[in-house]
């Protein structure tokens, strides 16, 4: 059956060199009242950066007039493709240097038009970087180099229509330009949902999380985006293609897992047939807090090997409960939810909760089985979660250097690798800069076999020189993972930023049969150069 269209369902306005909203950004005065929390930070903030400010020359290439209904090379449009919401995007637009911005962007409405604009760029050597919601944290939708003509930013935001739901199969066909909120809107009335939420859940697209293997909000069970796909359509410059709409196949390799998380370097994803749910109706969640951050790991461990499979396991180190309000009191907190469409949730929470206190947990009062937490702790964690992004670019105004990195490891490597970096990773934050730093540590994700630790990483920075910082303690943080064998990225994609862990993590064969890919598939080599393989 077809759904309704839906508008984008909002008329605030994104921020062009930060995170979000442009009315959401702390005020100078939180941005002063923060950067006090870090000794050596700037006195004043550095001031909200303008496009009129920007060196921006002229395009370097005419587009035929075919094409020319779908581009624009207006000043903020460009200025807002040119970068992702990196710590180190965010400072390079604070301090003026934003890198090499597009020429041109694009909003194609359908397939037909996204062939036409990549056979146009394949022909007149155009770099083409395909675009979602731009929240890239890894530098994966900037162009970095000078081996092109011209840059083209592929902004896909305008195909973002559910296309088709099919209520017997519970599943829809949706453009992969779709926002998160754009998505789930015209899902809602039919009574289903995609139950895909990352933190930049309001600032990302369908496309985008399909082609960096997204992870959701959700810490166990289907909670990455690969779990959702029934088929893919892809537009490549050798030709477009739909993979099998099924649910399940043995015949030979999958066609989608070759798109999933190519990052645009393959081909542009244009619609997904995606597996949906029914929206959840019963809800209860509960904090439990550790004296020791040893302890809290194992009763992690005993819920995920558990088959209780609860919607949030978040366990936050003393630091980042602090940080977050759940605890004062140097406590590590675990925070526990559960969701059902079915039936209540309250006995498997109980169960969990009896495992936490098993391995020396205490408190944890079920909230009521309703939307709204009752517990205090979770009611924090989830207010700092969503407005954290906001804060760390107020930081950086003060001219902090503040980072978050997520990874995964098998449980026999967990302690050692959290321990290692949070001893390496600070000494070369505070060897980098002069000044002490912090670093905070959470579970995000858990796994029967494994975990993924998410990194908070905060120092005060000196003045222009915070992007060779960055990637110092970057540097000090891959190699710890490498040493450990733990993946470079669990959920935020490679990107630029990644790839030299990337190219040590993938065997050798593999990377050959990568690079045979992107020859067939993109033998002039224009989308996304540098993403994966050069």
């Amino acid at each position: 059956m077809p759904a309704s269209p839906s508008g984008h369902g909002t008329s605030r306005s994104r921020s062009w060199w930060g995170w979000g909203y442009a009315d959401a950004h702390p005020d100078d005065a939180e941005c002063i009242a923060m950067g006090a929390l870090l000794p050596g930070t700037l006195a004043r903030p550095l001031p909200i950066p303008r496009v009129a400010d920007l060196s921006m020359p002229r395009p370097g290439v005419t587009p035929p007039p075919a094409l020319t209904h779908l581009l624009t090379a207006d000043p903020d449009v460009r200025a807002a493709h040119a970068m992702g919401k990196a710590y180190r995007d965010i400072i390079r637009a604070l301090r003026g240097r934003p890198g090499r911005i597009p020429d041109l962007v694009a909003r194609p409405t359908d397939d037909r038009e996204v062939s036409d604009l990549l056979d146009w760029a394949g022909g007149q050597g155009v770099a083409v970087i395909p675009f979602g919601g731009g929240s890239s944290v890894v530098g994966g939708v900037e162009y970095r180099g000078d081996t092109h003509r011209a840059v083209l930013s592929l902004d896909l935001t305008s195909m973002d229509r559910v296309l088709e739901i099919d209520t017997a199969g519970r599943s829809a066909r949706i453009q992969a330009g779709a926002l998160g909120p754009v998505l789930e809107e015209q899902l809602r009335p039919h009574g289903v949902t995609l139950r895909h939420f990352p933190q930049s859940f309001e600032f990302s697209t369908l496309g985008g999380w399909l082609a960096t293997r997204a992870g959701g909000h959700y810490a166990t069970g289907r909670t990455h985006i690969d779990d959702f796909v029934q088929s893919l359509r892809v537009v490549t410059p050798a030709g477009s293609g739909a993979s099998w709409r099924l649910p399940a196949s043995g015949a030979g390799p999958s066609p989608d897992r070759m798109f999933l998380g190519s990052e645009g370097a393959l081909g542009v994803i244009t619609e997904a047939w995606m597996r949906l749910q029914e929206r959840p109706r019963h809800r209860a969640s509960a904090s439990v807090a550790f004296t020791g951050f040893r302890p809290a790991l194992e009763a992690v461990r005993a819920i995920a090997q558990s088959d209780l499979s609860p919607a949030n396991c978040r366990l936050l180190d003393p630091g980042e409960a602090l940080l977050s309000g759940a605890s004062h009191d140097g406590s590590s907190v675990l925070v526990l939810g559960f969701e059902s469409a079915t039936s209540r949730v309250d006995d498997r929470l109980a169960s969990a909760l009896e495992l936490a206190r098993a391995h020396g947990g205490r408190g944890g009062t079920p909230s009521a089985d309703r939307d709204s937490p009752a517990d205090a702790a979770v009611s924090a964690w989830r207010s700092v979660f969503l407005r954290m992004p906001y804060l760390r670019d107020g930081l950086a105004r003060m001219g902090a250097v503040v980072d978050t990195f997520e990874t995964a490891a098998t449980w026999d490597r967990v302690p050692a690798l959290i321990d290692a970096v949070r001893t390496e990773v600070g000494s070369a934050a505070s060897k980098a800069t002069g000044h002490p730093a912090t670093v905070n540590c959470r579970l995000t994700h858990v796994y029967p076999d494994g975990a993924a630790p998410y990194f908070t990483v905060a120092v005060a920075g000196r003045p222009g020189d915070e992007v060779r910082i960055w990637d110092d303690i970057k540097a000090a943080a891959s190699d710890v993972l490498h040493r450990y064998r733990a993946t470079i990225t669990h959920h935020h994609a490679v990107g630029r930023d990644h790839r030299p862990g990337y190219d040590l993590q993938r065997p050798d064969p593999f990377a050959l049969a990568l690079r045979a890919a992107k020859d067939a598939l993109d033998p002039r080599r224009i989308l996304n150069p540098g993403v994966l393989i050069d």
